[in-house]
């Protein structure tokens, strides 16, 4: 009876969104009222209801700050860099330019940036090209395919720290299954690409497939020279500029100066996050001792200042300000309500329970649940550091308990919970709410499902093969 309990504010939550009843505002205010009588139940004695629930409230609005920085902070950098001619915006829907897009430049600004920035770019440029609706949102969270190396990799820092490994074992050893699957996006690239009524040629798909596999090399075997945290970036950076190149050469003086103008901007953010994070020791906000805290080196503060420095070459910032704030207000509020909800279904020991009753129920099959919730986690907390938060120790010890290679279990749902952030209820809703078309997210997890199938094939091949 009390796991059904602590299971429902998910099952609804769940409902809710499939059915496309209630938008993600509604929905998670329906199972934050469902879960309040879970927390109740759930909570060890001694302690007082009222107090946790304010107490992780307000944890889940600071660990909220930061991905909410990064997202509005991503909104102000595309309000100071967005071209300001018109007919200079508008490109062609090519198949070529909608895989640079998409899984390239989207997965690149995702790398330097994080918490679905990449996506937001990635749809911009859709939108540029003249898509919208639900293939144009499917695509553009394509570009969320490397979230463990998103915004410098903190949730792998925060997954590795709260299991006592090195980091960059973790990332590596994500790497691998996080590798296969992106090698593996073609087709369903194509296959959005076809619902959006446009033909991808036989050579094209060749050569797209090469580039795919050339980044998933990249990403393992930069683990080998540089930090983990620059993975992401030296993967789809050197094939992004290559195909960029490809179409779009600069032809004369003219042109090398309008390229060095559009990349110089990026260019500029991705040397100020590098140089942020090699200054060690900066100052920090930590109101939590047990919580990450919020540096002033963070991704959102790097942003923030390389935005506003960026607006004020604009001829009017204010309003641009004005206009990236507007965009923003749905995507925080989501956001916040969607991290209070997984902080009280953490810290209540919801999560955990919920976790381990599936684990025990399975027996022998235990070690393939790992995958499923690494999923489900990264899904319901909408970023790679929630679920690594709420059950990376779950799902460490799950591996340990089922004899699988230490860093195995951790591997997989960094992978699993990292692809379910990508598609999760949080993100979705932040897209849907830029479509601002009446797309609604069931419609992009049904474009997505072999995406989403595939994480778990993927997962469940590697605890055959390595478990």
């Amino acid at each position: 009876m009390i796991l059904a309990l602590q299971a429902l504010p998910l099952l609804l939550l769940v409902a809710l969104l499939l059915s496309g009843r209630a938008g993600p505002v509604p929905a998670v205010l329906a199972a934050l009222a469902a879960a309040l009588p879970a927390v109740l139940l759930s909570l060890p004695a001694g302690i007082p209801p009222a107090a946790f629930v304010t107490e992780e409230t307000l944890r889940g609005a600071f660990l909220a700050l930061k991905p909410i920085g990064v997202v509005t902070g991503g909104l102000l950098f595309h309000a100071a860099v967005a071209r300001e001619r018109p007919e200079a915006s508008m490109a062609r829907a090519e198949p070529r330019r909608i895989f640079v897009a998409t899984l390239l430049a989207g997965a690149f600004l995702e790398s330097v940036t994080g918490f679905a920035v990449g996506a937001v770019f990635a749809l911009s440029a859709l939108r540029g090209m003249g898509l919208s609706g639900a293939a144009a949102g499917a695509m553009a969270l394509l570009s969320l395919t490397l979230v463990p190396w998103g915004g410098l990799g903190p949730g792998t820092a925060l997954g590795a720290a709260l299991i006592g490994l090195p980091a960059q074992e973790v990332a590596f050893a994500t790497a691998w299954p996080n590798a296969v699957w992106f090698a593996l996006l073609g087709p369903v690239l194509w296959r959005l690409c076809d619902a959006a009524g446009i033909k991808v040629p036989p050579g094209e798909k060749l050569v797209q497939t090469l580039v795919l596999c050339l980044v998933a090399a990249l990403l393992v075997a930069s683990h080998a020279l540089f930090p983990f945290e620059a993975a992401g970036i030296i993967a789809t950076g050197i094939p992004l500029l290559a195909l960029l190149w490809r179409l779009d050469p600069p032809r004369d003086a003219a042109g090398w100066r309008a390229a060095l103008r559009s990349l110089a901007p990026y260019a500029g953010l991705t040397a100020a996050l590098l140089l942020a994070r090699a200054w060690e020791g900066a100052p920090a906000w930590a109101p939590f001792p047990d919580l990450p805290a919020f540096p002033l080196t963070h991704v959102a503060v790097v942003l923030w200042l390389v935005s506003g420095l960026l607006l004020l070459r604009r001829a009017d910032p204010a309003s641009a300000a004005r206009g990236a704030f507007a965009r923003a207000k749905r995507p925080v509020l989501v956001m916040l309500l969607y991290v209070v909800l997984a902080r009280w279904m953490a810290g209540s020991g919801i999560a955990g329970a919920l976790a381990e009753a599936t684990a025990s129920g399975l027996g022998p099959l235990a070690p393939y649940a790992v995958p499923v919730l690494g999923l489900a986690s990264g899904m319901v907390t909408g970023s790679n550091v929630g679920s690594n938060a709420a059950l990376m120790p779950v799902q460490a010890a799950l591996g340990q308990a089922a004899g699988l290679p230490e860093m195995l279990a951790p591997a997989l749902h960094n992978f699993a919970g990292a692809a379910g952030a990508g598609m999760s209820f949080a993100v979705t809703a932040l897209i849907c709410g830029l479509l601002a078309d009446g797309t609604r997210p069931a419609q992009l997890w049904r474009l997505l499902a072999p995406s989403l199938l595939s994480v778990l094939v993927i997962g469940w091949i590697a605890v055959a093969l390595v478990g």
